[in-house]
């Protein structure tokens, strides 16, 4: 379906309106479409981490709706399941633990649709969704031909893909297929997961922990316009984390490749800038790693209040924070 001048729909509720909007329900339906796209080019999901710093996208967005999900194949030990990227994401988690299949629950209540879950490589509770994805399919909008990526080819790292990069960003997700596990194998090594008591260490209760958790922390969207988290943990050298560790023997850390991982909530709220507001924008009382719109907030004064916040963060801890939402120029 093609429309003209309609509304992108995205979780912080700025108004954003696209010259072209293409939503495509096969690779057919969108190689169809696309000739009469004009560029610039963007590709979206549920709108979940979209900053839009125009109301208008003087171009075409492309919207996924595929929707199957069906199972490939399995074996003794696990299952393999093609999502189509239209999938809302946390439809795709529930409908796994429904049926009693291990590897997503970690990832429980995350916002947006299978499709740029792949591209974002989101992650929660010390699990990303690269852990689970077995390849990618995708339709190449420069040839106009299809392309599988596996696992290793998508060069996943924290929050990042090759779809994320200059050349990656040509390939539209199409759909994902995932790898999941028949065995209990549970991932507790994150947060409040650790301290999780026995009669909770099953796949519902792991969710229902997960989800109770997200829900007291971050804003519903239908009531506070937020894109989750805005921006990413840092990962600093070592020699950066042992000097921080020596004045703030508190901080939150966690191993990751390249340095330690630190936490970008917590420097925020260390700052005292955790329920800030600056006119219609504000960080969240609840989770200083959310920005939200307290209603009627511009792009305008979202973007300040970032720069504000990254550059308090940088003056007291010399660590220069980074958005994790995508801020569309």
């Amino acid at each position: 379906m093609i429309y003209r001048d309609k509304h992108i729909c995205n979780t912080f509720g700025l108004e954003a309106v696209a010259d072209l909007y293409i939503e495509y329900c096969s690779v057919e339906e969108l190689s169809l479409d696309f000739a009469r796209a004009r560029e610039p080019f963007l590709h979206v999901g549920g709108g979940s981490n979209l900053l839009f710093a125009s109301p208008r996208f003087e171009g075409t967005v492309f919207h996924n709706a595929c929707n199957a999900i069906e199972v490939i194949s399995q074996d003794a030990d696990s299952v393999l399941v093609r999502v189509g990227g239209g999938v809302v994401w946390d439809f795709f988690v529930e409908w796994c633990v429904t049926r009693g299949w291990y590897g997503a629950e970690n990832l429980s209540l995350i916002p947006g649709e299978v499709g740029a879950a792949a591209v974002q490589n989101i992650g929660a509770y010390g699990a990303e969704v690269k852990d689970i994805i077995e390849s990618v399919e995708t339709f190449d909008i420069d040839t106009g031909s299809e392309r599988v990526f596996s696992r290793e080819e998508c060069r996943y790292g924290y929050r990042s893909s090759f779809f994320k990069t200059p050349e990656g960003r040509r390939f539209f997700v199409i759909a994902v297929v995932m790898r999941l596990s028949f065995k209990p194998v549970f991932n507790l090594s994150y947060g409040t997961l650790k301290q999780l008591p026995q009669e909770k260490l099953s796949l519902k209760g792991i969710r229902e922990h997960i989800v109770a958790t997200r829900q007291a922390k971050l804003p519903d969207p239908a009531e506070i316009g937020s894109a989750g988290s805005f921006f990413m943990n840092p990962v600093v050298p070592q020699t950066k984390f042992e000097e921080l560790l020596a004045e703030y023997p508190d901080m939150p850390h966690y191993p990751a490749e390249g340095g330690v991982k630190l936490s970008a909530g917590w420097m925020i709220d260390r700052c005292g800038l955790k329920g800030i507001r600056r006119g219609n924008a504000g960080v969240y009382e609840k989770q200083a790693l959310v920005l939200v719109n307290l209603g009627g907030a511009t792009a305008e004064e979202i973007l300040a209040l970032a720069q504000e916040v990254i550059d308090v963060v940088n003056a007291k801890f010399g660590v220069t924070l980074h958005p994790e939402a995508q801020i569309v120029v």
